[in-house]
């Protein structure tokens, strides 16, 4: 999928955002939920998805998985290009 059309997804807009704003976080869906007020499924299905693009890394351990956001600069610098033309 690609990074425009991701952002024009509700979710994955707002989960991108967070982590946009939150650089430096490493959370669970479930906190990441609890942050942007969405519902834990489908905001886990929006992390799968982002980290399969590899905007943001999965942090796999047994119990759970905390994601946390890219540290490709080329990356970020897209995703703030296409976040404040949509703001705009």
């Amino acid at each position: 999928m690609n990074l425009e059309k991701m952002l024009k997804s509700k979710i994955h807009r707002k989960v991108v955002l967070f982590f946009h704003e939150n650089q430096t976080s490493i959370d669970t869906p479930r906190g990441i939920a609890t942050w942007i007020r969405e519902d834990r499924l489908r905001v886990l299905r929006a992390l799968e998805d982002l980290a399969k693009e590899e905007i943001l890394v999965a942090h796999r351990a047994t119990s759970t998985t905390g994601y946390s956001y890219t540290r490709n600069s080329r990356l970020i610098a897209k995703i703030n290009r296409l976040l404040n033309k949509k703001s705009s």
